[in-house]
């Protein structure tokens, strides 16, 4: 194929017949194990919130503010070796590295059910995000050797609507799995841990059958598909190409501030993102709600934030723009948390109406029922904030989260850049978990709400700064070509460049 066929097959939205099939074909192969293996990974860290909730930390005797420590050593973990395990990924191969991951993270989830105090929890949380580490951004840039840069973000969707699936399948299961406080001596909780570690365990077995190893060694695909597949990907990127590692990659991904701009941007969303997941079960059973209902409406913005998070990225995708949607998810989410500050304070001030002069004004209700119904009208209402935040934030790290891996070109800069951003961001998640303690969690964390909104302000700000600053190179590289001032460049520099090249357009 000529390099003039090459680009003709990847130029505007027009895919050819043979390349539509080649890529049902790569999407059976990748969507399906990948986003199962992603819920898995998200619902047995966000597990012990339901946990907590089922007597957990009462049968350990875990204090208020130790639960919160317990949250944050998984993401220490979790940060400490998402670089490391994403380097680890690029020297070896997907479908041994990213199985075993999922087999080491199960069996640490089985032993969260199995731990006898404080300590042990700890320790164990933090072996669970070490382990956990490596699965997202080593899908992320498997995806980034099998698409398109203009391919990827509506299959991040699909893989990231998992954690919002895991979410909802989480409040369900562990409803029905504390049915079992007290089967085998174990109480509820401990099955809660056990059975979705096992689960997990099981499923990392299957995947080393079917977790395909890189695009150019792919073994699903015929010759003739592999082929197509990769000259179609040389086309649009470096995708296509069998680089070596580099340790210079790495110091170019470093000191690259658009890195940093999208580890910043991750940042920000990554506090809420997990405040939500982490704490939902205890803010919807401090609305008044029983334990079981509270594991139950866990459930509905879940299931919203999937659906929010397809639909967004479906008109994201056919409008080939990334950072509006972005602006749009954090304000709808900033929405959400208004709603819950806002009327539970007007709600509140509402109650302090004494009660004899509100039931002379309501003479036909009596002023208990009038005080129930103020409840209900207060917990209705901090409900639908929490819709609003879950499908804001939810939709918003769907779209950022595939963002470096569409723009950041040499295939080991691009590895660490997608690591680097979800490490740097899960600081934010370890922000999220100890400043939603005990000692802030007047008026519903009212104080924390606002941290977070302080936090999506942040987000749209890097998103501004990543929008201006893209969009000010491709046109400055536009006009380098328009009056022939750029340097000839040969196939073999554009890859050696990556983004860098004059050739290369971000997606903004």
């Amino acid at each position: 194929m000529s390099v003039s066929e090459k680009y003709s097959v990847v130029e505007g939205d027009q895919v050819s017949a043979e390349d539509r099939r080649i890529l049902r074909k790569v999407d059976r192969r990748l969507l399906p194990i990948f986003t199962l293996l992603y819920l898995l990974s998200f619902l047995d860290r966000s597990n012990i919130g339901n946990a907590k909730i089922d007597g957990m930390t009462t049968d350990l005797g875990i204090s208020a503010a130790s639960y919160n420590t317990a949250l944050a050593i998984y993401f220490v973990g979790y940060v400490i070796f998402e670089v490391p395990a994403n380097i680890i990924l690029k020297k070896c191969n997907p479908q041994v590295w990213l199985p075993s991951l999922t087999l080491a993270w199960g069996i640490a989830s089985i032993g969260q059910g199995l731990v006898k105090n404080q300590a042990g929890l700890f320790g164990i949380r933090f072996l669970l995000g070490a382990t956990e580490a490596g699965l997202f951004p080593g899908v992320i840039y498997v995806f980034s050797v099998y698409y398109l840069r203009r391919e990827r973000s509506w299959r991040v969707a699909i893989f990231f609507g998992g954690a919002a699936l895991a979410g909802a399948f989480g409040g369900i299961f562990a409803y029905c799995i504390g049915l079992m406080n007290g089967v085998g001596g174990r109480r509820g909780w401990q099955w809660i841990f056990i059975l979705e570690g096992i689960l997990t365990v099981a499923i990392s077995l299957i995947a080393y059958f079917i977790v395909p190893t890189w695009s150019h060694e792919a073994k699903f695909l015929s010759e003739a598909e592999k082929t197509r597949l990769l000259d179609r990907l040389r086309a649009d990127s470096d995708a296509g190409t069998d680089q070596a590692f580099k340790w210079s990659s790495v110091r170019d991904a470093f000191s690259d501030h658009l890195v940093w701009a999208y580890a910043f941007l991750f940042h920000g969303f990554s506090f809420v993102l997990y405040s939500l997941s982490l704490f939902l079960p205890t803010i919807i059973a401090g609305l008044g709600f029983q334990t079981w209902q509270a594991q139950l409406m866990t459930v509905p913005p879940n299931v919203l934030a999937s659906f929010s998070i397809w639909i967004t990225v479906w008109f994201s995708s056919k409008l080939n723009v990334r950072a509006p949607f972005i602006i749009g998810a954090a304000i709808v989410s900033i929405i959400g948390e208004v709603i819950r500050r806002t009327h539970f304070k007007f709600l509140m001030n509402l109650k302090d109406i004494s009660f004899s002069s509100l039931a002379h004004a309501v003479s036909f209700f009596d002023h208990v029922v009038v005080k129930r119904r103020l409840t209900h009208i207060t917990a209705g209402l901090q409900y639908f904030g929490v819709l609003l935040a879950a499908a804001g934030v939810y939709t918003g790290n769907s779209l950022l989260l595939s963002w470096p891996g569409e723009n950041v070109s040499g295939q080991a800069k691009r590895a660490v850049a997608v690591a680097l951003q979800i490490s740097v961001g899960d600081i934010g998640a370890i922000a999220g978990c100890l400043i939603y303690r005990p000692t802030l969690s007047s008026h519903l964390y009212r104080t924390p709400n606002l941290i977070a909104i302080g936090y999506l302000l942040f987000a749209i700000a890097m998103t501004t700064y990543l929008w201006v600053v893209m969009s000010w190179e491709n046109r400055r590289r536009d006009r380098l070509l328009s009056k022939g001032e750029a340097k000839e460049e040969t196939e073999e520099d554009r890859i050696k460049l990556g983004d860098r090249s004059v050739r290369y357009r971000y997606r903004i």
